[in-house]
């Protein structure tokens, strides 16, 4: 019971009402028919000075008056009447049983003017009259029993109370990369921009195959970060798509950096550089994470299996090879081509060759002993994986460009700072994928240092190749200026190639994240990190007497994973870092990125080939490649020669089993 109402005074006075509204209708059946009455005998002297009385107030002087006035009182008694409400009652029904009825009630007063007052016209009359009224009662309660309080049904997804204010203003910094894009507020389509202003902090850049990452995101990180002069490496999955972006950008710089490319399918448009340049190796651990790299690229169920003991075996083998180059006439033979030779060397020669550098005695000193103590299937377990995984890489193409020094890896030199783009192949991602990452994991030891030019790491596919300690790169980069950009489809697709623990680090230590349409337990884990909103419930409970309208606030997840694994293609959603110079109060957004989709279409028409570096035929590369053989038979034989003949070293020699 309503504490400002009475409900059973209320029906009292409504049911009252009604039966007014009867009687005046009676009263003036009676009066319109009062000779038929009289005929049949219906009438009383009680009801003649009733009639008499109420035909004084002027109720009955004219034909609709007292029509009229069993309708108001009709309407005063919807007042009072509260029926069951539901869902199926509408306005525009009870509007056509009101207009029905108003129709029949008054219209049915032709009947008298066409066919007189005779006993048939006005049992006619009756009944139309009688009928319109039932009619407008229907309409009436209709009207009674509709759901007044606004219970919004379009919105079926909720997805008015999922929006929320963004950050509209432009805020730009020397490092910054800003995108524009639309998003919505309540009913309003607002423009907004995405400012990562602290690229240092890491980015991560989520989606599906076609949700955009490239087109979108990755596109303009490239080219607004060459237009700011930061020197660049391009990791380029599908090679040469952003590779061509980055020349093209690169010349309308005005090429105020040097341009480099690794292509291991087109040669003639491929510069050479040697990963494994001495003069950037200061000691054994460096070559210790060179063959920690090589071997987890070529063999990534190791990744998990690190600490095994065959797995820590092979590594220490490569190890020892790569340092005793290194080492060996000053480290001019140091490349991997003559490392994968060196390995491929019969185990007394390589042992030989091995013990005679002390720095790795006590490396190789396990597999000499399981070698002289006849131990063999100890022994091919701990070497042949090693040789066998490195024995893919074996190839002409990969000799001519890993061989050279067009260039070095030193991206971000001041005195000669370049953009350098690698390029995969998705056919051989197994075999390009190993021998970029050793690229990579050297080119971060150099770049990684104070002192030098901002520089910007970009990483398409991030998970094709392997990078070891790719969250120490996130955490320590950024006081050294070095941003780093990690394009990913999936947390899942990390966490199978790089370990769950491992890919939990990158998701959770990254400052920027930015995500298309992404499903399961990354869409949920990233909801969590944009956190919640506050959202209006509406709640309506249906009696049998009566109806109950909830209105509440709740917090609720402002970007439910539903809606992440519902996003159209250039539709992201994210968070961004910001810096203390440049606050940004409003981090999360979620919108579509806006492309100039016309401009960039004649962009993309105006893109150079890039330039034939040298001119190569096979024969040449076969050269190359033939002549790395020979040096390494040529290291072999002359260094077994100068073990035998020196008696102070000649017990180094292993003797051949």
């Amino acid at each position: 019971m309503n504490s400002t109402e009475n409900p059973q005074a209320m029906k009292k006075i409504a049911d009252m009402c009604r039966w007014i509204a009867f009687v005046i209708l009676g009263v003036h059946y009676y009066h319109l028919g009062y000779v038929w009455f009289v005929d049949l005998g219906l009438n009383w002297k009680l009801t003649d000075r009733i009639l008499s009385s109420i035909s004084g107030t002027g109720l009955l002087d004219s034909f609709n008056t007292s029509k009229y006035f069993c309708l108001l009182f009709l309407l005063f008694s919807l007042m009072g009447t509260r029926g069951r409400k539901g869902r199926k009652f509408n306005l525009g029904t009870a509007f056509l049983w009101l207009l029905w009825g108003h129709g029949v009630y008054f219209l049915s007063g032709l009947l008298l003017y066409f066919f007189q007052r005779s006993p048939w016209s006005l049992i006619g009359y009756y009944a139309l009259c009688s009928m319109g009224l039932l009619m407008v009662i229907k309409g009436m309660t209709t009207i009674a029993r509709i759901i007044w309080t606004r219970i919004d049904q379009q919105d079926i997804f909720n997805l008015q109370n999922q929006t929320f204010p963004q950050q509209q203003g432009l805020l730009e910094n020397e490092f910054s990369v800003n995108l524009p894009y639309r998003f919505r507020l309540k009913n309003r389509s607002l423009k907004g921009w995405i400012n990562v202003i602290n690229p240092f902090r890491a980015l991560l850049v989520l989606g599906n195959p076609g949700s955009g990452k490239s087109y979108y995101i990755i596109r303009h990180v490239i080219s607004q970060h060459i237009k700011k002069g930061f020197s660049m490496l391009v990791y380029d999955f599908k090679y040469d798509d952003l590779s061509k972006i980055a020349y093209h950008h690169w010349i309308l710089g005005g090429r105020k950096m040097e341009f480099f490319r690794i292509d291991f399918d087109d040669l003639a448009r491929s510069h050479r550089c040697n990963p494994l340049e001495p003069s950037a190796m200061n000691d054994i651990t460096d070559a210790a994470e060179s063959a920690r790299t090589i071997l987890l690229g070529l063999n990534r169920e190791w990744i998990k299996r690190q600490g095994d003991f065959f797995v820590e075996s092979a590594i220490n083998l490569l190890t020892a090879v790569i340092w005793y180059l290194r080492r060996y006439q000053d480290g001019e033979y140091c490349t991997l081509p003559h490392v994968i030779e060196l390995m491929q060397q019969d185990y007394d020669r390589l042992f030989s060759l091995l013990r005679s550098q002390e720095e790795i005695q006590v490396l190789i000193n396990p597999f000499v002993n399981a070698y002289l103590n006849n131990a063999m299937e100890q022994l091919e377990g701990q070497v042949a994986s090693a040789k066998v995984a490195l024995a893919r890489l074996s190839s002409p193409q990969l000799y001519y460009v890993l061989s050279g020094n067009d260039f070095t890896l030193d991206i971000n030199n001041p005195e000669s700072p370049k953009i350098v783009c690698m390029g995969n192949n998705p056919q051989k991602v197994q075999i390009y994928g190993a021998v970029l990452s050793l690229f990579v994991n050297r080119l971060i030891k150099q770049v990684n240092r104070k002192g030098m030019q901002k520089c910007s790491l970009i990483f398409d596919e991030f998970p094709t190749i392997y990078l070891n300690n790719i969250d120490s790169l996130i955490a320590t980069a950024r006081s050294n200026r070095v941003a780093t950009c990690l394009c990913v489809q999936d947390i899942s697709q990390l966490r199978k190639d790089y370990g769950r623990d491992q890919a939990d680090v990158i998701l959770n230590i990254v400052g920027n994240v930015i995500s298309g349409q992404v499903s399961g337990e990354t869409a949920k884990q990233l909801s969590e990190r944009f956190g919640k909103i506050m959202q209006e419930r509406q709640s309506l409970s249906l009696g049998s007497s009566d109806t109950s309208i909830g209105l509440s606030s709740q917090l609720e997840l402002a970007i439910p994973p539903s809606t992440i694994s519902s996003l159209s293609s250039g539709e992201f959603v994210g968070m961004v870092a910001d810096d203390p110079q440049v606050p940004v109060s409003l981090k999360a957004f979620h919108g579509k990125v806006i492309n100039h989709h016309r401009k960039l279409a004649s962009e993309e028409s105006s893109f150079r080939e890039p330039e034939v570096i040298r001119k190569l035929d096979e024969k040449s590369v076969q050269q190359i490649y033939l002549m790395i053989k020979r040096e390494v038979q040529e290291i072999t034989y002359s260094e077994m020669d100068r073990l035998l003949s020196d008696p102070a070293s000649r017990h180094l020699v292993v003797p051949k089993k």
